[in-house]
């Protein structure tokens, strides 16, 4: 489903007017104060079906959670693919956006010549626009190989391709529902966000035709390394991550790799934790990658950015949303396939303001993309007609190990009941099952 800023708009200043709101907009009488019964609402780093499990034998809290993340509705013949990578799959949050880093980057150094990452970089942002369109690695890579300039399109990016900037300016967010602590794709709605206006117009250098099957003097192979979040909160995202890389390397190679030879892939960690990222990063520079795909933390990707692009490396984030990577300086090295977080506060104050509630609490995990999002949506919903008495703001330190040191939310869970909120957002990763086990250890009802 697709709407309008125009739409949009007046559909959530009619949710935030009438609170006693009709059949579109929530339930046809209020609760009463004394049993209010709370709302779940998450974010793309927990609306998955793996995380149901972080909440161990109280799964069932989950049961009626919705929330927003970037998806497009995906082809059942991607999602084989996918699973002929890895069988056990059970989520594809970020597989295509992983899969189309990998794939773009390969195509931008078939492009460039050269593995060259300041080469490859300049040629990233032209792979998505103004060329002739082609919709696979194969027949990108051939149009690339004869020096023409391509326009890629797959599975991610589908509207439009990059702004200037180098991240995407068109996004669809599906809107997901748990069910039997379960996502029910049944009940999944798509909505599109962001403008094909906004993207990048600027002409790239000229494409270099390869000359023979070899590309002497091109630096060849193209190495990408992983700064994927194989351990730590994010863990529960890594799996359609790395399928999706995975099978965007596959592709690649089965159509010849890049100027002559087999592209190769060095795994890495970013385990959540800026110490082990960095140590990943400086492995993968020792090792001569040229392309680093990753972080899938928004936080982890600013820490690192300074160390990759001191060492004139590119970082290509499937999953990073913080809206404020934008304005890094990142010597034109920074790229991702995921949208800006602008795009998904949206997206969410859409979905929670159907339900018109009277008071909504935002818990947010404490970094960069935790606050960056829940000041997004807190500023949706004051466009709104939420007036900031009805909105209370929470955050929660994420503890380096959350399974040694799990968050503690106890005190915030009593604030949340006092205050009589009826909408609770959850903006976290894995570690945020702590939020839901507060609340309901404070007593707090959910709607289910």
């Amino acid at each position: 489903m697709f709407m309008t800023r125009a739409s949009r708009a007046a559909t959530l200043a009619a949710c935030a007017t009438i609170l006693l709101a009709t059949s579109a907009c929530g339930t046809a009488k209020p609760e009463e104060a004394t049993n209010t019964q709370v709302r779940l609402y998450g974010s793309d780093g927990n609306m998955l079906n793996s995380y149901a499990a972080e909440l161990k034998e109280r799964a069932n809290l989950v049961d009626g959670m919705k929330g927003t993340t970037p998806l497009t509705p995906l082809p059942e013949s991607f999602k084989e693919r996918l699973r002929s990578v890895d069988a056990t799959l059970t989520d594809y949050l970020y597989a295509a956006e992983a899969y189309d880093a990998v794939v773009i980057s390969a195509i931008a150094a078939q492009l460039a010549g050269t593995t060259d990452p300041a080469a490859v970089a300049k040629q990233i942002v032209g792979v998505t626009n103004g060329g002739e369109r082609c919709e696979t690695a194969a027949s990108c890579l051939a149009l690339a190989r004869a020096g023409k300039d391509v326009e890629y399109r797959s599975v991610s990016m589908t509207r439009a391709g990059f702004t200037d900037a180098g991240e995407p300016a068109t996004a669809s967010y599906a809107t997901l529902h748990f069910d039997g602590q379960q996502l029910n794709d049944g009940k999944t709605e798509f909505v599109g966000a962001g403008s094909e206006s906004a993207a990048s117009t600027k002409k790239p250098p000229k494409p270099k035709k390869q000359n023979g099957d070899k590309a002497p003097g091109s630096g060849a192979p193209l190495v990408l390394g992983g700064l994927m979040p194989k351990t730590g909160d994010l863990a529960i995202a890594n799996p359609p991550m790395a399928a999706g890389a995975a099978l965007g390397m596959k592709d690649v190679n089965a159509a010849g790799g890049v100027l002559g030879e087999p592209a190769v892939w060095i795994d890495g960690d970013e385990a959540g934790n800026p110490t082990v990222a960095k140590a990943t990063v400086a492995s993968h520079v020792e090792a001569g990658v040229h392309v680093i795909i990753g972080a899938g933390a928004s936080g982890i990707s600013r820490e690192v950015l300074p160390e990759v692009v001191k060492a004139g490396r590119i970082l290509f984030s499937p999953s990073n949303t913080d809206a404020s990577l934008t304005e890094l300086d990142d010597k034109g090295l920074y790229f991702r396939t995921a949208p800006p977080d602008n795009l998904q506060g949206r997206a969410l104050a859409d979905v929670i303001l159907r339900d018109g509630p009277r008071k909504i609490a935002i818990v947010a995990r404490d970094d960069s993309y935790g606050k960056g999002l829940q000041e997004t949506v807190r500023a949706e919903l004051e466009q709104a007609g939420i007036s900031s008495d009805r909105v209370k703001l929470l955050s929660y330190a994420p503890p380096e190990d959350a399974e040694v040191t799990p968050v503690e939310f106890g005190g915030g869970a009593r604030d949340i009941k006092e205050f009589g909120a009826d909408a609770v957002l959850i903006i976290g990763f894995g570690e945020s099952a702590a939020v839901i086990r507060g609340l309901a250890d404070a007593g707090v009802q959910f709607r289910q």
